[in-house]
């Protein structure tokens, strides 16, 4: 019964369409408006508007021939359709096609299209029109989309991009295009890694050199005076946007011809090591061969290789490792040539180390070669310990205490905004107020640190100390600590005294004070560490125990926790070595010994950087210019 029910209804419904699909119209009650003639957009007789482009990706001479074969050719293409109008060829030359970027005329074209001054757009092949298939695919469907449509004729594959069926041909064409030229980009790639493993780099063209016959670099004797006077001024204390304003005022030409110096294009000279005979190959590498974006090649993303020697040079290499660092240390507004390492060699300061805050030259590794070298190589006994001896002989008189146990409690457990502190924190150096006001008008200072006993020192400077800082500024009748720049150190610093980058250290220091000298000394091993909440989900080990400060968590090393202080007779012994010290070992003041670090350089002398270049620039007196040579 059912199923005879249901099969009545959908025989019922069958029966309504049938009627529906057989429906008569009633002619006086009906109007039909046909479509408007639509025009042939593939009418080879039609008048159209079209645009050609024609595009060659290198400078090559032969890629000039194929670039106006291909303009003659287009010009008598559209001249033999009497009902097309050239509206004009766009043409790029020595453009890669993987990316719209510098395609001037490429992109003209479009916005040609969008302001309806074209009908149609002829190319050779699709590789000529895009060489990346989501520009190829995207611009075809952009154009395609106007009112009224744009087509685009590509000639080699006969494809029209408006006809419906072209749209897999034009895919498959572009997937086509973008692959060969990423098969020629890794073709390129493994020929350069060939060139490089068999010993020949690639040496191309610059300023102050030519190539021979077989295409080894020569000295070009008109452009050579050029290179060596911009080393000479940098040297002898130009800016580069000196430089430059120099190179402008005598009609000094670059190797293209042209006299529109830059203060960037001076830095390029300086920084190219070919002008001291050396080649290093892969300083930069290709990240993406559809968008050509280079990146520097600083962290062996590429294998790299250095000639030495390969020819000859311009500049001596000393000369050339000194305009590195000078230009290295710019930022930090250094202005020597060469890096001062000062290491004190006796004194209750033995082993430190001055730092330099606007010389970044140096390693955590010099810094401890330095103050290394002040201590016996021999005697590992004589060579202090930044953890200090746990066990103490103590001579003791009948009747005397025995304090062994005892504990003199640390300042830094009471309030510690009253004692002398130094705060590391975001490359910067800040001293507590206590120091401060100690210092008073005083407060030009050296920086000092000692990596193998890990501690860090303060000591009035005079002000035409070239490694001084100001630690506070004279403010409402009051001098107020100031933050000190440590972008050129605090890396190394934190280094040596094994902390983390992330976090905010402070040290509370003693003050040594004899004769009318004074310092500041900080030991690294008792430092307060400030961090951010999340570092304790990271499941660091943070210290203990941890206490609110703001928007940090403070904590203190372990040791704290456990002790009060340090151990009785170890603290007493620490002041009874000073107090014994003669005035001679004290010693605050005492300037450090030049630490040849292996970075000496014999750089031309003064006098002669001074006479080249009053050769080259002829009647403009040096005197014009304000030089920065110490």
């Amino acid at each position: 019964m059912i199923d005879d029910r249901r099969q009545g209804e959908r025989r019922e419904e069958k029966e309504r369409v049938r009627r529906r699909m057989h429906a008569r119209v009633d002619p006086d009650k009906y109007d039909y408006y046909p479509e408007k003639e639509q025009a042939d957009l593939f009418d080879e007789n039609a008048h159209w508007r079209v645009g050609i482009y024609v595009r060659v990706s290198t400078d090559d001479v032969k890629q000039t021939t194929s670039y106006e074969l291909q303009k003659r050719y287009y010009e008598e293409f559209v001249a033999k359709h009497s009902e097309w109008t050239l509206v004009e060829i766009y043409a790029d030359e020595g453009i890669s096609g993987t990316s719209r970027k510098h395609r001037d005329a490429f992109n003209r074209m479009v916005e040609d299209c969008h302001a309806g001054k074209i009908d149609r757009i002829i190319c050779k092949s699709v590789s000529r029109f895009a060489r990346n298939v989501e520009d190829c695919i995207g611009i075809v469907r952009e154009l395609a989309a106007l009112n009224p449509p744009v087509g685009v004729f590509f000639e080699s594959e006969c494809i029209h991009s408006l006809k419906d069926e072209s749209q897999m041909g034009l895919s498959f064409q572009a997937i086509m295009a973008e692959e060969e030229s990423h098969t020629r980009s890794r073709s390129m790639e493994a020929s350069l890694r060939m060139r490089l493993d068999n010993g020949i780099p690639l040496t191309p063209k610059l300023l102050g050199y030519t190539h021979d016959v077989e295409g080894n670099l020569i000295i070009n004797p008109e452009e050579a005076p050029t290179v060596k006077l911009a080393f000479y001024m940098y040297l002898y204390g130009y800016s580069t946007q000196q430089i430059a304003d120099t190179f402008n005022a005598i009609g000094k030409r670059s190797y293209l011809g042209n006299i529109n110096w830059t203060s960037s294009g001076i830095s390029q000279i300086l920084r190219n090591e070919r002008h001291c005979g050396d080649v290093l190959t892969r300083k930069t590498y290709t990240i993406d061969y559809r968008s050509h974006k280079k990146r520097a090649n600083r962290d062996g993303q590429r294998p790299q290789s250095r000639y030495r020697d390969h020819h000859e040079a311009i500049v001596s290499r000393d000369d050339f490792i000194a305009v590195q660092r000078l230009l290295d240390n710019a930022k930090y507004k250094n202005k020597s040539i060469l890096p001062e390492l000062m290491v004190i060699d006796s004194g209750i300061l033995k082993g430190f180390v001055v730092l330099n805050p606007r010389w970044g030259a140096f390693s955590a590794e010099d810094y401890l070669r330095a103050s290394m070298s002040v201590y016996p190589q021999s005697e590992e006994t004589e060579r202090p310990s930044s953890s200090g001896d746990k066990e103490v002989q103590v001579e003791a008189e009948a009747g005397s205490f025995d304090l062994r146990g005892f504990e003199i409690a640390r300042s830094e457990l009471f309030d510690s905004r009253s004692h002398p502190s130094v705060s590391f924190y975001d490359r910067k150096v800040k001293f507590s107020g206590s120091c401060v006001d100690r210092f008073g008008k005083q407060n030009f200072v050296e920086l000092l640190i000692n990596p193998v006993t890990k501690m860090f020192a303060v000591r009035p400077a005079e002000r035409d100390n070239r490694s001084g800082v100001l630690i506070s500024r004279y403010q409402e009748g009051k001098f107020r600590p100031r933050d000190i720049p440590a972008a050129a150190f605090s890396d190394k610093l934190y280094t040596l005294f094994g902390w983390s980058m992330e976090r905010k250290y402070r040290i509370t220091g003693c003050l040594c004070e004899k004769d009318g000298e004074l310092a500041f000394i900080f030991e690294a091993g008792d430092s307060e560490t400030f961090f951010k909440p999340f570092m304790i989900d990271r499941g660091e080990d943070v210290g203990q125990p941890l206490t609110p400060s703001g928007k940090r968590i403070r904590a203190v090393p372990v040791e704290w926790a456990q002790s009060f202080g340090q151990q009785f007779y170890l603290h007493e012994r620490s002041f009874s070595a000073l107090a014994e010290q003669r005035k001679e070992d004290w010693a605050l003041l005492l300037k450090g010994e030049l630490f040849d670090s292996g970075k000496r350089l014999k750089v031309t002398d003064f006098e002669v950087l001074k006479d080249y270049i009053q050769s080259q620039i002829g009647d403009i007196p040096l005197s014009e210019v304000e030089l920065t040579h110490g």
